[in-house]
């Protein structure tokens, strides 16, 4: 608000409530016939302290009635947004119908050629200012072919040095490549303006004059060969090595002629043609041109587009297929199809502009394409650069892969997604920025307002802690495979190390995403005490409702903190016997000897025997016939542990001599003799295999009987008495594996003999 204005209406306010105040004194000393002075009955009113918060009080009661009523009246003044687009078309529609209305007449005045026209040309002077305007215009081309001409061995030099250089990142090489030929290519532009000039001054016309119709051409020449340079860096056509777009070369020369064209047409149209007819002619005439010109521009790029709508989508096309990335894809599919609707907006709003801003289009149109052109050429390097960077499969030096196994697939799965997120944001930035250059945002404004730092710092904020926490867990990830790796760590760790990593591994990366997750929620302005106070209420129910769930992780806790079992250790839990494959904090995984993988829950478990701690016992019982002698059989144990230790497979495994307990039992059959072999853990199986295998060899070579179970066969009997044939067909001892008949000395059993009357002969049960 304007300072004298508020002082003016506090003033009235103040002599308002003075009159208001005052109005029985007034008439007390109007009944007098006294007349009050007004200041001294102000400054009254001020030093009583319970008159001034009255004044106070009644001003902003006045001031709270009157904010509505302006509202209202500024809400009823402001005309609706259909309205507003209504009126708005309404008067460019108004603006066009007056620039073709005048366009027509003055092509018709100038056609009938009207007497006042043609009185005011001079044709003398206007051959002689073509005359020297053309001898100026050749000067200044020749000079700027000629001096391009000689730098055409340094574009190519750079060229070459872009596309085989090793040195830097394609990327930053190609800007770099770039930036120094644009630079040659605004030299040569400007040494053949200044050649121009001097030519123009010193050569053409009046000596040491620069006349107004060489200012003209020659700013127009500036102007649009800087332009062309500018394009030249998107779609240079000759060296590949200088263009920035990845396209062909032959599609690069087309889009450059192009655009070319159309940019001398506007520019040398617009910026010499109409001021020189506006100058020789009339003003009319060369408003009238202008718009022509821009119709025919507007024409000419409309036909170029649509000629050439199916070849770009199907480039556009070829290029997503290419691409390796999703969101790259379907980006460049959905471009592919309504890039033409883009370039016509284009164009349509172009026209617009100049046709109902005649004065200030052409500045404001060509610094927002500058704009535009940057901020996209800018954001496509920058994710190109990012792509070639970190987008393609990350590698590892060999040594950190051998230290770090998991890191570089670790790094493969996060890096992708931070990337596509990156790309998010410049993609959005550079919306934003387009959309400032043309006017339809308002950036600047955004980003002093509170709502715009607001935001920029939040999305900072987020980035940077998801950023912190992803290197955390990769650090504290990786540590921990160093110490679990045997090749970096301290050794082959335990098998009490490995569990207690691995649990302290998952819990890390629990309490890492929530604890992230909270930081961002509070960061993004979400507060996050109703969560944690809503989660603690949350855990009480859980606890009361999954008191299964909460003995599990207990019981688990307290079993790993007495280290009852390991990953790989045999053990019989809850009745299974198995491998422990994985262990959690809430149940441990079993692999029995069948294969079966079994889960059992921690608060299932009463008892963890473990099979794999410090030492392990093959305890084995050995029987002999009762006719044998004990003596004899332990020293055959005894040798058979001696063949066991010399092995090399399992000697390493034993832990002391053999302890032989004695006789044990004296079954129905066999005399028992038990032996115990103190191995290594978890070899007690293996050796006690070993051992059993050497036993039997031992006791064969001794001739020391291990007692079998016997069986009678009885074939029956019919009712005379006879017994039914028995087959029987006694084997070679060789072709049974078995040994020779001297070895046993029994003929009748193991000698070479076929009973062949065995229907004629009737045994009994005995003989059997």
């Amino acid at each position: 608000m304007n300072p004298m204005r508020a002082l003016t209406a506090l003033c009235g306010w103040l002599l308002l409530a003075l009159v208001a105040f005052a109005g029985p004194a007034q008439a007390q000393q109007a009944d007098t016939g006294g007349e009050p002075p007004a200041y001294s009955t102000l400054a009254d009113l001020l030093e009583n302290a319970e008159s001034r918060q009255q004044l106070i009080d009644q001003l902003r009661g006045l001031a709270a009635a009157e904010a509505p009523r302006a509202e209202a009246a500024a809400a009823a003044s402001e005309p609706s947004l259909p309205r507003q687009l209504a009126q708005a078309t309404s008067r460019i529609a108004g603006e066009i119908g007056t620039q073709l209305a005048s366009v027509m007449d003055a092509v018709g005045g100038l056609v009938a050629g009207s007497a006042e026209a043609t009185a005011s040309f001079d044709m003398e002077a206007f051959s002689e200012a073509a005359i020297n305007l053309g001898l100026v215009i050749l000067a200044t081309l020749a000079l700027f072919l000629i001096i391009r001409r000689l730098a055409k061995p340094v574009f190519t030099r750079i060229s070459q040095w872009s596309l085989t250089d090793q040195g830097l990142n394609p990327v930053l090489r190609l800007v770099l490549c770039v930036a120094l030929a644009a630079l040659i290519d605004v030299l040569v532009v400007a040494l053949a303006y200044v050649g121009g000039n001097l030519v123009a001054t010193f050569a053409v016309g009046e000596a040491g004059e620069l006349s107004t119709r060489a200012s003209l051409f020659l700013n127009a020449f500036l102007v649009i060969e800087l332009l062309k340079a500018g394009v030249r860096m998107l779609f240079s056509s000759r060296y590949e090595g200088l263009r920035l777009l990845p396209i062909a070369a032959d599609e690069a020369s087309y889009w450059n002629r192009w655009i070319a064209r159309l940019i001398g047409l506007v520019g040398y149209g617009l910026m010499v043609v109409v001021p020189l007819i506006s100058a020789y002619l009339a003003p009319t005439l060369g408003q009238s041109m202008g718009t022509l010109i821009m119709i025919a521009a507007f024409v000419y790029a409309v036909a170029v587009v649509l000629r050439n709508r199916k070849r770009l989508r199907d480039a556009l096309n070829r290029k997503a297929r290419q691409t390796t990335m999703a969101a790259s894809r379907v980006s460049l599919q959905l471009f592919a199809r309504t890039w033409h609707l883009f370039a016509l907006a284009y164009f349509v709003m172009v026209l617009v502009l100049t046709l109902t801003r005649p004065a200030d289009a052409l500045p404001f149109v060509l610094f927002a394409t500058l704009k535009t052109l940057a901020t996209v050429v800018v954001g496509m390097l920058a994710s190109t650069f990012l792509t070639q960077t970190i987008g393609r499969q990350i590698r590892v030096s060999d040594d950190l892969r051998r230290k770090l196994p998991l890191l570089e697939p670790r790094l493969n799965s996060y890096v992708p997604n931070a990337l596509r997120a990156v790309r998010v944001l410049i993609l959005i930035t550079v919306t934003m920025v387009v959309l400032s250059a043309w006017g339809a945002f308002d950036l600047t404004g955004w980003y002093a307002s509170e709502a715009g730092r607001d935001l920029v710092g939040k999305t900072v904020s987020v980035f940077v802690i998801l950023a912190v926490a992803a290197a955390a867990w990769l650090g504290l990830a990786s540590l921990i495979e160093h110490k679990l790796n045997p090749e970096t760590g301290g050794g082959v760790p335990s098998a009490r190390a490995q569990t207690l990593l691995a649990l302290f591994r998952n819990a890390l990366a629990i309490a890492l995403v929530t604890m992230t997750a909270m930081i961002v929620l509070s960061e993004i302005g979400i507060n996050i005490g109703p969560l944690i106070a809503g989660a603690g209420v949350l855990g009480l129910a859980i606890g009361f409702g999954a008191q299964k769930l909460v003995q599990d992780i207990i019981t688990g806790i307290f079993i790993q903190v007495e280290n009852a079992m390991n990953t790989g250790d045999v053990v019989t839990v809850g009745g299974i016997t198995g491998t422990a494959e994985k262990l959690s904090i809430r149940s441990v995984g079993i692999r029995d000897l069948s294969g079966t993988y079994h889960i059992v829950p921690f608060s299932s478990v009463d008892t963890v025997s473990n099979y794999m701690r410090e030492f392990g016992n093959h305890v084995g019982e050995y029987g002999i016939a009762y006719r044998e002698s004990i003596d004899e059989a332990i020293e055959q144990l005894k040798l058979a542990f001696e063949d066991l230790k010399a092995s090399d497979e399992h000697g390493q495994k034993l832990l002391e001599p053999l302890t032989v307990a004695g006789v044990v039992a004296l079954a129905d059959s066999s005399v028992n003799i038990r032996v115990v072999i103190k191995t290594t853990p978890g070899d007690q199986w293996a050796v006690g295999r070993a051992y059993n295998r050497l036993v039997k060899l031992r006791f064969d070579e001794a001739g020391i009987e291990i007692p079998f179970p016997h069986t009678t066969l009885y074939f029956g009997e019919d009712k005379q008495g006879g017994s039914p044939a028995a087959n029987l067909r006694l084997l070679d001892a060789a072709s049974r594996g078995r040994p020779s008949d001297a070895a046993h000395g029994d003929d009748t059993r193991h000698g070479v003999q076929e009973i062949a009357d065995a229907d004629h002969r009737q045994p009994n049960d005995s003989e059997v």
